[in-house]
């Protein structure tokens, strides 16, 4: 009387045609960041409903400005640099897109047309969202031999945001060129006798232009300098830094279960 296999699966000596694969074992290494961010599914990482009501009725606040009417052009621009350097514009893109395209539409009347900083934010603000804005609008402020003036040296603003908007040229635009070597030379050489905060932001520049820096990084930056211009406005900086709060429990929380 033959045994029979407990086993239902053959052996070797069974099936003499099936060979056993010898498979190589992996040696990874362990991630250099251990269990860091499996921490960040936590209870306490999650987003109360407080939170997101306080958020939604600053976002409706803010949604309203850009819309308010104002005889100053200037302001409108501002407003729509600081929403965008925050880091919050992708919640306002159609009232933004509105109100470039009634500023590109209007041409070079900014109430302001002789103000080297208001010029230039106008036109990086256009060339940012695709409009093919003329740069011949930097000519006004060239002297009779072809140098940009002497009497805007001293504008540290406007120096500043020539140079920002510079980044904004394409190849064949001269002035640009020129207003890029300008600035950066000014400000390089005025920079030892700024204020320390005014200071900071423009070695900030030099460093790299607001094109090059990512947009969550600037909008950390921005936060604390926001608060030092002409045009700070307390609700959008209250809106930004809890939208800021948010998004980067909700990037916690994916990392955390990737992590996983």
């Amino acid at each position: 009387m033959s045994l029979l296999s407990v086993s239902g699966i053959p052996s070797q000596t069974q099936n003499p045609s099936i060979s056993v694969v010898k498979r190589p074992l992996a040696t990874f290494h362990p991630s250099i960041w251990g269990d860091h961010f499996i921490s960040y599914n936590s209870k306490s990482m999650e987003i109360s409903s407080e939170s997101l009501e306080k958020v939604q009725r600053l976002k409706e606040k803010v949604q309203s400005l850009p819309m308010a009417p104002v005889d100053d052009i200037s302001q409108k621009l501002e407003l729509i640099d600081a929403i965008q350097r925050l880091g919050v514009s992708y919640h306002f893109e159609s009232e933004i897109d509105t109100i470039l395209q009634q500023i590109h539409n209007n041409g070079d009347d900014t109430g302001d047309s002789d103000d080297l900083y208001t010029v230039s934010l106008r036109f990086r603000l256009l060339r940012q969202q695709g409009y093919n804005t003329p740069s011949d609008v930097f000519s006004k402020f060239k002297d009779s031999e072809g140098n940009f003036e002497e009497s805007i040296i001293h504008d540290v603003r406007g120096i500043l945001s020539l140079y920002e908007a510079s980044h904004m040229r394409v190849r064949g635009e001269d002035i640009l060129d020129e207003a890029l070597h300008f600035t950066t030379t000014q400000l390089e050489s005025m920079v030892s006798n700024l204020n320390p905060s005014v200071a900071a932001q423009v070695r900030r520049a030099l460093e790299l232009p607001l094109r090059k820096w990512m947009p969550r990084l600037e909008a950390r930056h921005y936060f604390s300098t926001y608060p030092e211009t002409a045009s700070f406005n307390e609700v959008v900086l209250n809106f930004a830094k809890l939208d800021f709060n948010i998004i980067q429990r909700l990037h916690q929380k994916e990392v955390s279960e990737l992590s996983r």
